[in-house]
This record gives structure tokens, sequence and C-alpha cells, in this order.
């Protein structure tokens, strides 16, 4: 009978989840991570502003960069320090999105806003008392909550957590019509006010964008030397053997690409 019970509760709880959004982002987070070179972004963690970043509350860290500098995979490596590092402790909450222009309807400020909602919510034993009411005044209409529905919601989830660190990728491919992306930042710094979390984002150099982090610390993300050099040790092994057998062709090789690739 307990295994029945739980069982159910199990399906409740999924249901619910997916009903707030069915959109998934671990995926996503977990093709990242796979693509990123061993060692490559520490430059990032290691520094000044990610460090005050991480070891205080109500802080926000805007990073942006050239088309093909990697700000995905600098994401990607965030969110892996972060689930790594908070693994064993519960009261740390942690969400995140990654915006994609090709999948922009599916990607409006609401949606945005219940996937952060619910990967706050699955991860606790049993889920928030503000998703279920929600649930529960949408379910017999069949009616979907409206923006400031989802944000209270996810206020509430919020201040279950000790800290929340939310990370959102590519602002720049945000929604844009109807205010999208306008709606989703002015939620996300309200959220910031109230429950005091730290957002990370990053973005392409669009005035747009950068305005909302006009006061906030701010990195330009770029492919460092160090991390091309790192990528280009691992292949050249799968250059041809003549390259391969000679360490003064390999460093003509790798000095040229270093040079010519001018932080992307």
């Amino acid at each position: 009978m307990d295994r029945l019970n739980q069982k159910q509760d199990d399906e409740e709880r999924l249901n619910i989840l997916n009903w707030l959004t069915p959109i998934d982002y671990a995926p996503q987070q977990s093709d990242f991570i796979k693509r990123r070179e061993p060692g490559t972004g520490q430059w990032l963690l290691n520094s000044s502003e990610f460090q005050t970043w991480l070891k205080a509350d109500k802080q926000t860290l805007f990073c942006r960069g050239i088309p093909g500098s990697g700000k995905t995979i600098l994401a990607s490596v965030v969110i892996h320090e972060l689930t790594t590092r908070f693994s064993n402790d519960e009261t740390f909450g942690i969400a995140y999105v990654y915006f994609n222009f090709r999948r922009k309807h599916e990607q409006k400020a609401e949606d945005a806003i219940a996937s952060l909602l619910r990967q706050l919510a699955q991860c606790k034993l049993s889920l928030p008392e503000s998703v279920k009411s929600l649930y529960d005044k949408h379910k017999k209409p069949r009616t979907r909550p409206s923006l400031d529905e989802i944000f209270s919601s996810l206020r509430s989830a919020a201040t279950l957590y000790s800290r929340v660190f939310i990370i959102v990728d590519a602002l720049d491919e945000c929604q844009v019509i109807n205010r999208e992306r306008d709606r989703f930042l002015s939620g996300l710094f309200s959220l910031q006010a109230k429950c005091g979390v730290n957002i990370f984002a990053t973005s392409r150099f669009m005035p747009e964008v950068e305005k909302h982090f006009k006061e906030c610390p701010s990195l330009e993300i770029r492919a460092t030397e160090e991390d091309v050099q790192r990528y280009l040790d691992r292949h050249i092994p799968e250059l041809p053997g003549t390259v391969f057998q000679s360490q003064e062709l390999q460093e003509k090789i790798k000095t040229a690409i270093v040079d010519a690739v001018d932080g992307m």
C-alpha cells in the first residue's frame, strides 16, 4: 500500500511539473559540458568577478562576447561548477535557461520563468505549496497561469532555499516580440531584489540587452590563448603523421591558429 501511494504521489508530482512546462534544459547542459575541452574556462571560474558573484548574495555578473567566443560553453561550465560544488547541499537552488533563436516558439517569458520554477520545485522532496496551489487553481478550468502568477510562485519557491543561482545564456536570442526579453529580465531583477538571487547572464554585444546591466559587474568572453592551446594540444594527434612527427611544424600550426582565432 505504501508503494502504491508513493507511485501515485510520484505520478501526480510529475504531472504537475509537466503542466508547468515540459521544457527541460538538462539534456542541453549535458551536451554542452561534454563539448568542453578539459581545463578550459577555468580563467572565468578563477576571476575575481566570478568569485565575488559566487560568495555574496544578490549579485549579477553579465558576460558579453562576439559570436563564436564560447559563451554557451562557459555558461555550461558555470552551471557544472555550481551543481558540483553544491551537490550535497539541498539549501542551494540552481536553475538555468538556454535561449536559442531556433526555439523561440517555446521560449516566451512565461516559458522561461516556468522552467526556472520547475527546476527549483523539482529539487524539493515535496512540491512547494505555491506550485500545488497554482495547479489546483487552473486544473479544473484548464487555463494557464499568467506571468505574474508564475513569478509569484517562483518567489515563493526561491524562499525555500538559503541561496539561489540563476544562469541565463544567450539573452540576445530571447524573443523581442511583445517585449518578451524586457518582461523576462524585469521579472528576474524583481526576483533578485525580493529574494536575493544571484544572476549570471551571457549575450552578444547588443545595446538592447546591455542597457539592463549598465550598473552590473561584467566580463568580456573571449577564447583565451591558453584555452585554444589546450584544444589544439588535444587534437594535434588527429592530424596527418607528418605533422604529428614534427614538433616544429606543430608549433607553427598552433601559433598560426592562435593568432587567427582572435577571441573566437
